[in-house]
Protein backbone atom coordinates (compact mmCIF):
# COMPACT_ATOMS: atom_id res chain seq x y z
CA UNK A 1 0.00 0.00 0.00
CA UNK A 2 0.93 3.41 -0.98
CA UNK A 3 2.07 5.91 1.70
CA UNK A 4 -0.90 7.83 0.57
CA UNK A 5 -3.23 5.18 1.25
CA UNK A 6 -2.12 5.03 4.97
CA UNK A 7 -3.62 8.09 6.03
CA UNK A 8 -7.06 9.73 6.57
CA UNK A 9 -8.23 11.37 3.41
CA UNK A 10 -8.60 15.00 6.12
CA UNK A 11 -4.84 14.64 7.40
CA UNK A 12 -2.44 16.92 5.93
CA UNK A 13 -0.71 15.18 3.22
CA UNK A 14 2.26 17.96 4.33
CA UNK A 15 2.48 19.35 7.63
CA UNK A 16 5.34 21.74 9.06
CA UNK A 17 6.11 22.45 13.20
CA UNK A 18 7.89 25.16 14.27
CA UNK A 19 9.76 25.58 11.23
CA UNK A 20 12.30 27.61 11.93
CA UNK A 21 16.27 28.21 10.18
CA UNK A 22 18.74 31.15 11.09
CA UNK A 23 21.56 32.36 9.64
CA UNK A 24 24.27 33.89 11.90
CA UNK A 25 21.49 36.35 13.88
CA UNK A 26 19.09 36.74 10.95
CA UNK A 27 16.03 34.41 11.74
CA UNK A 28 15.43 33.47 7.73
CA UNK A 29 11.86 31.47 8.89
CA UNK A 30 10.66 31.53 12.45
CA UNK A 31 8.59 28.77 13.62
CA UNK A 32 6.44 28.43 10.80
CA UNK A 33 3.25 25.89 11.07
CA UNK A 34 1.19 25.30 8.89
CA UNK A 35 -0.77 21.80 7.49
CA UNK A 36 -1.45 21.10 3.51
CA UNK A 37 -3.70 18.99 2.36
CA UNK A 38 -4.78 16.77 -0.68
CA UNK A 39 -6.85 18.67 -3.49
CA UNK A 40 -5.53 22.17 -2.45
CA UNK A 41 -3.57 24.57 -3.99
CA UNK A 42 -2.08 26.53 -1.68
CA UNK A 43 -0.37 29.82 -2.98
CA UNK A 44 2.88 31.18 -0.41
CA UNK A 45 3.12 34.90 -0.88
CA UNK A 46 5.07 37.69 0.60
CA UNK A 47 7.56 40.96 -0.16
CA UNK A 48 10.80 39.98 -1.28
CA UNK A 49 12.90 38.98 1.26
CA UNK A 50 10.00 37.34 3.47
CA UNK A 51 11.51 33.53 3.64
CA UNK A 52 9.39 31.99 0.94
CA UNK A 53 12.24 29.92 -0.88
CA UNK A 54 13.97 29.61 2.49
CA UNK A 55 10.58 27.87 3.13
CA UNK A 56 10.62 25.58 0.50
CA UNK A 57 13.93 24.75 0.76
CA UNK A 58 13.29 23.43 4.38
CA UNK A 59 10.48 21.33 3.10
CA UNK A 60 12.34 19.80 0.21
CA UNK A 61 15.65 19.25 2.25
CA UNK A 62 17.32 21.36 0.23
CA UNK A 63 18.59 23.44 3.45
CA UNK A 64 18.78 22.02 7.36
CA UNK A 65 16.57 23.30 9.79
CA UNK A 66 17.67 25.54 12.61
CA UNK A 67 14.55 24.43 14.81
CA UNK A 68 10.92 22.90 13.58
CA UNK A 69 9.81 19.50 11.92
CA UNK A 70 8.59 18.67 8.70
CA UNK A 71 5.70 15.65 8.16
CA UNK A 72 4.93 13.82 4.86
CA UNK A 73 1.70 11.10 5.61
CA UNK A 74 2.07 11.93 9.31
CA UNK A 75 5.90 10.87 9.29
CA UNK A 76 9.02 13.00 10.48
CA UNK A 77 10.81 13.44 7.18
CA UNK A 78 13.05 16.24 9.10
CA UNK A 79 16.26 14.13 8.82
CA UNK A 80 16.28 12.88 5.61
CA UNK A 81 18.03 14.71 2.98
CA UNK A 82 16.77 16.32 -0.26
CA UNK A 83 16.89 13.25 -2.60
CA UNK A 84 15.42 11.05 -0.13
CA UNK A 85 12.73 13.42 0.52
CA UNK A 86 12.09 13.83 -3.63
CA UNK A 87 11.99 9.33 -3.29
CA UNK A 88 9.09 9.81 -0.59
CA UNK A 89 7.12 12.03 -2.39
CA UNK A 90 8.12 15.42 -2.57
CA UNK A 91 8.59 16.92 -5.98
CA UNK A 92 10.16 20.88 -6.74
CA UNK A 93 10.39 23.09 -9.46
CA UNK A 94 12.99 25.84 -8.63
CA UNK A 95 12.97 29.12 -9.62
CA UNK A 96 16.37 28.78 -11.75
CA UNK A 97 15.85 25.71 -13.52
CA UNK A 98 17.35 22.36 -12.50
CA UNK A 99 17.72 20.13 -15.38
CA UNK A 100 20.86 18.62 -17.21
CA UNK A 101 21.98 20.82 -19.38
CA UNK A 102 23.97 18.93 -22.16
CA UNK A 103 21.93 16.25 -21.84
CA UNK A 104 18.61 16.36 -24.57
CA UNK A 105 15.40 16.73 -24.01
CA UNK A 106 14.09 13.62 -23.99
CA UNK A 107 17.15 12.13 -22.08
CA UNK A 108 16.38 14.36 -19.01
CA UNK A 109 12.92 13.22 -18.66
CA UNK A 110 14.38 9.43 -18.82
CA UNK A 111 16.16 9.64 -15.98
CA UNK A 112 13.25 11.01 -14.53
CA UNK A 113 11.18 8.11 -15.30
CA UNK A 114 14.17 5.26 -14.56
CA UNK A 115 14.55 7.47 -11.31
CA UNK A 116 10.48 6.85 -10.28
CA UNK A 117 10.77 3.41 -11.90
CA UNK A 118 14.20 2.25 -9.08
CA UNK A 119 15.57 0.81 -12.57
CA UNK A 120 19.08 3.33 -11.99
CA UNK A 121 20.11 6.24 -14.55
CA UNK A 122 23.41 4.73 -15.23
CA UNK A 123 22.40 1.96 -17.16
CA UNK A 124 21.08 3.39 -20.86
CA UNK A 125 22.51 0.27 -22.38
CA UNK A 126 18.78 -0.98 -21.10
CA UNK A 127 16.91 1.43 -21.62
CA UNK A 128 15.90 0.29 -25.01
CA UNK A 129 14.62 -2.98 -23.61
CA UNK A 130 11.61 -1.12 -21.26
CA UNK A 131 9.46 0.07 -24.18
CA UNK A 132 7.02 0.51 -20.87
CA UNK A 133 9.29 3.53 -20.19
CA UNK A 134 10.15 4.89 -23.03
CA UNK A 135 6.48 5.42 -23.77
CA UNK A 136 5.56 6.93 -20.78
CA UNK A 137 8.40 9.46 -21.27
CA UNK A 138 6.95 10.12 -24.92
CA UNK A 139 3.60 10.39 -23.54
CA UNK A 140 5.34 13.01 -20.86
CA UNK A 141 6.70 15.35 -23.63
CA UNK A 142 3.82 15.35 -25.48
CA UNK A 143 2.12 16.17 -22.43
CA UNK A 144 4.30 18.90 -22.06
CA UNK A 145 4.27 20.17 -25.29
CA UNK A 146 7.69 19.23 -26.01
CA UNK A 147 8.04 16.19 -28.23
CA UNK A 148 8.96 17.85 -31.12
CA UNK A 149 12.10 19.55 -29.18
CA UNK A 150 12.65 15.86 -27.79
CA UNK A 151 16.63 15.64 -29.55
CA UNK A 152 17.30 19.24 -28.62
CA UNK A 153 19.92 19.89 -25.80
CA UNK A 154 18.60 21.32 -22.55
CA UNK A 155 20.63 24.04 -22.59
CA UNK A 156 19.38 25.15 -26.09
CA UNK A 157 15.79 25.48 -25.14
CA UNK A 158 14.28 28.74 -24.53
CA UNK A 159 13.61 29.29 -21.37
CA UNK A 160 9.87 28.87 -21.09
CA UNK A 161 10.42 25.87 -22.68
CA UNK A 162 13.27 24.74 -19.96
CA UNK A 163 10.40 25.88 -17.31
CA UNK A 164 8.08 23.37 -19.29
CA UNK A 165 10.68 20.20 -19.01
CA UNK A 166 11.63 21.10 -15.28
CA UNK A 167 7.50 20.06 -14.97
CA UNK A 168 7.98 17.47 -16.86
CA UNK A 169 10.60 15.86 -15.30
CA UNK A 170 8.32 16.45 -11.46
CA UNK A 171 5.76 14.78 -13.36
CA UNK A 172 7.90 11.45 -14.67
CA UNK A 173 8.54 11.49 -10.40
CA UNK A 174 4.91 10.94 -9.60
CA UNK A 175 5.15 13.18 -6.45
CA UNK A 176 2.29 13.59 -4.64
CA UNK A 177 3.25 16.92 -2.86
CA UNK A 178 4.26 19.87 -6.07
CA UNK A 179 6.23 22.52 -5.26
CA UNK A 180 6.47 25.35 -7.66
CA UNK A 181 9.18 28.23 -6.83
CA UNK A 182 7.90 31.06 -8.83
CA UNK A 183 7.45 28.89 -12.11
CA UNK A 184 6.56 32.15 -14.44
CA UNK A 185 9.85 34.43 -13.20
CA UNK A 186 11.43 35.51 -16.38
CA UNK A 187 8.93 34.04 -18.82
CA UNK A 188 7.31 36.07 -21.84
CA UNK A 189 3.25 36.88 -22.17
CA UNK A 190 3.06 34.23 -24.44
CA UNK A 191 4.67 31.79 -22.00
CA UNK A 192 2.95 32.03 -19.09
CA UNK A 193 -0.20 30.42 -20.05
CA UNK A 194 1.61 27.58 -21.23
CA UNK A 195 2.90 27.05 -17.74
CA UNK A 196 -0.11 28.17 -15.98
CA UNK A 197 -2.26 25.42 -17.86
CA UNK A 198 0.06 22.49 -16.79
CA UNK A 199 -0.17 23.65 -12.81
CA UNK A 200 -4.10 24.01 -14.00
CA UNK A 201 -3.96 20.47 -15.00
CA UNK A 202 -1.86 18.57 -12.30
CA UNK A 203 -4.66 20.28 -9.92
CA UNK A 204 -7.73 19.19 -12.03
CA UNK A 205 -6.21 15.81 -11.62
CA UNK A 206 -7.22 15.36 -8.29
CA UNK A 207 -5.75 14.30 -5.20
CA UNK A 208 -2.10 16.31 -5.22
CA UNK A 209 -1.48 18.79 -3.05
CA UNK A 210 0.36 22.04 -4.79
CA UNK A 211 2.07 24.22 -3.25
CA UNK A 212 3.17 27.67 -5.26
CA UNK A 213 5.91 30.84 -4.49
CA UNK A 214 4.34 33.48 -6.39
CA UNK A 215 4.44 37.13 -6.72
CA UNK A 216 2.15 37.87 -9.43
CA UNK A 217 -1.38 38.31 -8.26
CA UNK A 218 -3.00 37.41 -11.17
CA UNK A 219 -1.77 34.46 -11.06
CA UNK A 220 -2.46 34.00 -6.95
CA UNK A 221 -5.98 34.61 -7.77
CA UNK A 222 -6.81 32.53 -10.97
CA UNK A 223 -5.05 29.32 -9.17
CA UNK A 224 -5.31 29.16 -5.02
CA UNK A 225 -7.95 28.02 -3.12
CA UNK A 226 -5.39 29.38 -0.48
CA UNK A 227 -3.33 31.98 0.51
CA UNK A 228 -0.52 31.35 2.89
CA UNK A 229 1.42 34.74 3.89
CA UNK A 230 5.18 34.95 5.53
CA UNK A 231 6.44 38.48 6.23
CA UNK A 232 9.95 38.59 7.90
CA UNK A 233 9.85 35.11 7.97
CA UNK A 234 6.57 34.63 9.97
CA UNK A 235 3.68 33.30 9.41
CA UNK A 236 0.92 36.32 9.23
CA UNK A 237 -1.92 35.53 7.02
CA UNK A 238 -3.58 32.15 6.20
CA UNK A 239 -7.22 31.73 4.59
CA UNK A 240 -9.19 32.07 1.16
CA UNK A 241 -7.80 33.98 -1.30
CA UNK A 242 -10.21 37.09 -0.94
CA UNK A 243 -10.07 37.10 2.28
CA UNK A 244 -6.37 37.06 2.95
CA UNK A 245 -5.92 39.66 0.36
CA UNK A 246 -8.58 42.24 1.96
CA UNK A 247 -6.87 41.92 5.34
CA UNK A 248 -4.93 44.80 6.53
CA UNK A 249 -2.02 42.91 7.31
CA UNK A 250 -1.46 42.02 3.75
CA UNK A 251 -2.54 45.52 2.33
CA UNK A 252 0.41 46.39 4.25
CA UNK A 253 3.00 43.98 4.53
CA UNK A 254 2.74 42.76 0.76
CA UNK A 255 0.61 44.97 -1.50
CA UNK A 256 1.55 48.52 0.57
CA UNK A 257 4.71 47.68 0.04
CA UNK A 258 4.30 47.29 -3.59
CA UNK A 259 2.41 50.42 -3.36
CA UNK A 260 5.50 52.67 -1.61
CA UNK A 261 7.14 50.74 -4.58
CA UNK A 262 5.41 52.52 -7.19
CA UNK A 263 5.39 55.87 -5.36
CA UNK A 264 8.82 56.13 -4.92
CA UNK A 265 9.59 55.53 -8.74
CA UNK A 266 7.10 58.70 -9.55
Amino acid sequence: MSNAGKVLSDAPILETRGLTVRFGGHVAVNAVSCAFHRGTLTAIVGPNGAGKTTYFNLISGQIPASAGEVFLFGENISHLPAPLRTRRGIGRAFQLTNLFPFLTVHENVRIAVQARANVGIKLFSLWNSRKDLIGKADAILEEIALAHQRNVPAMNLPHGDQRKLEVGMMLALEPEVFMFDEPTAGMSVDEVPVILDLIKRIKASGGKCILLVEHKMDVVRELADRIVVLHNGTLVADGAPAEVIASPVVQEAYLGVAQKTKEAAR
